[in-house]
């Protein structure tokens, strides 16, 4: 059993240097992620490996010894060390000028260099070096955020059969956003090293596949992505809080001295709460505006109500945010010298962080809360309001650009750009009814206590063995070398040889543009090799035309079986149909067919004899798959009563006789002989017909990572052309 490894940007672990001791003093940290993570870090077998929060210029050779030994023997932690150089360009370069903007759409803030992706890969890259060593093949590993989306190919690549899940705690964004990343595909491929990919909503996995299919070209079936030499996941978990931790403070957390304080200066006064860090992507001033327009247009709330305005100091040396601290000062300033009176302050405003228990002191004591952020990956404070308040009162105005509205819709949701919407959710908010707001929130409360923290990291483990598993069993089908060498010495012993081949992604790599898949002259050469054998049957089973594959085989002695079955063309022989043909429907279909050629800019139609194939492969993904989902469904809907069957390959929608498939030719080809070997292999689903009928003794294999009734898989056709020489070789040494 394998060891759990947690890596993550930051150490659950508080860490300073006492100058007297000469010692280093280590204390967990709570809240956010630790606190998530902390049934996972508490297991007996796991670690957590992170940077230690300083830079290494500062520490010398002994302290670094030192504080790892610390760290490992008292909290399973391993630490990463960055320099001064590496933290400037790494985390305050890209990480913070580059993927945080562009990720939260805040695209006129995003910078684009060269020098510091260079750094963002080094940082990933020192990261993978800190944790290598400690890596064995049967761990599972679970990457958090945007700082370490390189990491997981990373780990792929020195261990592919490792279990990696990946957890963004930003959104991501849409593809027209996105697709302004120059890195783009580097970051997407980084990602698709994991197994699993975790996000916070939908919308962000739905962003993800559709960057993935644009920029890679890579479909998803359910959120499900093959890649080469494994399958990739991506799912929603919306992150929860430490429910009862908050509750149970609710219920019992005395009112502070400061909570007090400013309950007897707010007494007879209704209290709008804002909690946030400073940062430009949580819409404060938009939200401070809002309130100023919210007194303008209600001039009976003046000395009634106050904005109690909390912003934690954040990268307080950044241009950007010294401005938007100073921005923030001078909008409150402006709105209580506008409004403001003896005796009434509209907005009191904050610039410090709060600990735990006055933070909860005055979520019981706030009427509203009022959180705005223009974009939020999710916003756990909303969470932790809704859990403190647990007389289930009060009233919560909340962005609809927050990952947490798909949980709340119980909350007032509104536009964080539309003051006026924000105003109007404000007075909504102050007036709704005592009874109402307990609904709503009993509502909240019984979702929150349901999914929490906990429930978060059990249901990614859990979805995270689940993909083990199934890694697991594509490993155990994975053609090894022992089976390779075991399937060459039976095609060696056997004395008549049928042999199988699909053609399009089985000997040759699917081409966007068909003109370009004919064989080159070393396949020719090894499949001549093989017809020539007297003992060997070599068979091609395609769903191309037949025009075609006679062009290209037309010399060799080979059998080849076109357009899924219906035309079969003996060595030496004619062309001769399989089945009856019975083309009444063709010309409604071509009709309906073609104005989707016609409204899908780089499709085309291909006419077979027994069926229409409609191609796409050349479309703009996103289109395309719009598209094909509609003419699926006409097409379904016209043929309901016709013995016609409707199937997809890659990249390909087909029409085609029912009985047209390549099953029913193998069928045939399996009963003309005693074959002593027999070796079958394809990359499409029309393959898998062919794969049913076989007997457990042949040998069949699909190209590509995903369940197959084949009895092994590979990971390109490449393998496979590798078989065929390893088939040739024998023939030359018998």
């Amino acid at each position: 059993m394998g060891k759990t490894v947690i890596i993550a940007n930051k150490l659950p672990v508080s860490i300073q240097f006492d100058s007297v001791t000469k010692k280093f003093v280590l204390k967990d940290t709570i809240g956010g992620l630790a606190t998530g993570m902390k049934t996972v870090h508490e297991q007996d077998n796991s670690l957590w490996i992170g940077w230690n929060g300083s830079e290494a210029d500062d520490m010398t050779k002994a302290q670094k010894k030192q504080l790892k030994e610390d760290l490992l023997k008292n909290h399973k932690c391993i630490p990463v060390y960055l320099n001064r150089d590496l933290v400037d360009g790494f985390y305050y370069g890209f990480c913070n000028k580059t993927i945080w903007p562009l990720f939260h759409y805040f695209t006129q803030s995003t910078y684009y260099d060269d020098n510091l992706w260079d750094k963002y890969e080094e940082g990933n890259r020192i990261f993978f070096d800190s944790i290598k060593e400690h890596l064995e093949p049967d761990d599972t590993v679970w990457i958090h955020d945007y700082q370490l989306m390189l990491l997981p190919q990373m780990i792929r690549k020195e261990f592919p059969n490792i279990t990696i899940g990946y957890f963004l705690h930003i959104p991501f964004p849409s593809y027209e956003v996105f697709r302004q990343m120059p890195w783009r595909k580097e970051m997407l491929e980084g990602l698709l090293g994991a197994n699993l990919l975790g996000f916070h909503t939908y919308e962000y996995v739905r962003h993800f596949t559709s960057s993935v299919r644009r920029i890679l070209g890579l479909d998803n079936t359910f959120g499900k992505i093959a890649q080469k030499k494994h399958t990739v996941l991506a799912d929603a978990f919306p992150m929860g809080i430490d429910y009862d931790k908050f509750s149970e403070a609710g219920r019992k957390v005395s009112t502070t001295d400061n909570t007090q304080n400013l309950l007897n200066e707010t007494e007879g006064k209704q209290i709008i709460l804002s909690v946030d860090r400073l940062d430009y992507t949580k819409g404060i001033p938009e939200r401070i505006r809002a309130y100023e327009k919210f007194l303008d247009e209600n001039p009976e709330y003046h000395g009634k109500v106050h904005l109690i305005l909390i912003t934690a100091p954040s990268r307080e040396e950044v241009a950007e945010y010294i401005a938007l601290k100073n921005d923030v000062e001078n909008l409150v300033g402006h709105v209580n010298g506008k409004l403001g009176k003896i005796g009434w302050v509209p907005i009191w405003f904050m610039c410090q962080t709060f600990n735990f228990k006055e933070l909860v002191s005055l979520y019981k004591v706030a009427d509203v809360l009022l959180v705005t952020p223009i974009r939020d990956g999710m916003n756990l404070v909303v969470k932790e309001y809704i859990a403190a308040k647990t007389d289930y009162k009060g009233a919560i105005v909340l962005s609809e650009t927050a990952g947490a509205a798909s949980e709340l819709g119980e909350s007032l949701l509104i536009n964080p750009n539309d003051a006026k919407s924000i105003s109007g959710a404000l007075k909504t908010a102050l007036e709704m009814p005592v009874l109402e707001q307990i609904t709503r929130n009993k509502i909240m409360h019984k979702r929150l206590s349901r999914y929490n923290v906990t429930k978060w990291s059990d249901d990614f483990i859990t979805k995270l063995n689940k993909e083990k598993e199934n890694m697991a069993d594509l490993i155990m089908h994975k053609l090894s070398v022992v089976a390779k060498e075991a399937i060459v010495s039976d095609y060696k012993k056997s004395k008549k040889a049928l042999i199988i081949f699909d053609y399009d992604g089985t000997l040759v790599p699917i081409e966007k543009l068909p003109e370009l898949a004919a064989p080159d002259k070393k396949l020719l050469s090894q499949i001549s090799a093989m017809a020539a054998n007297p003992k060997n049957k070599v068979l091609f089973v395609s769903g191309r035309k037949k025009d075609e594959m006679a062009e290209w085989f037309k010399d060799l002695p080979i059998d080849i079986v076109a357009e899924h079955g219906f035309w079969h063309r003996a060595a030496g022989s004619e062309w001769i149909a399989e089945l009856a043909i019975h083309n009444e429907w063709k010309e409604e279909i071509i009709e309906i067919v073609e104005t989707y050629v016609d409204s899908t800019p780089g499709s085309f139609l291909e006419e077979k004899t027994v069926g229409l194939a409609w191609h796409y492969r050349n479309c703009e993904p996103s289109q395309a798959k719009v598209r094909l989902n509609e003419l699926r469904e006409t097409l379904m809907n016209y043929t309901r009563n016709l013995n016609l069957s409707i199937l997809e390959g890659d990249k390909v929608l087909e029409v085609r006789d029912v009985n047209a498939n390549k099953g029913y030719v193998v069928d045939k080809w399996l009963a003309e002989d005693d074959w002593d070997f027999v070796f079958c292999a394809g990359d499409d689903v029309t393959d898998e017909d062919m794969f049913q009928v076989l007997d457990e003794n042949a040998h069949s294999v699909k190209i590509g990572m995903s369940h197959s009734a084949a009895k092994y898989n590979v990971s390109s056709y490449l393998e496979v052309r590798d078989l065929l020489k390893s088939f040739v070789d024998v023939q030359n040494l018998n």
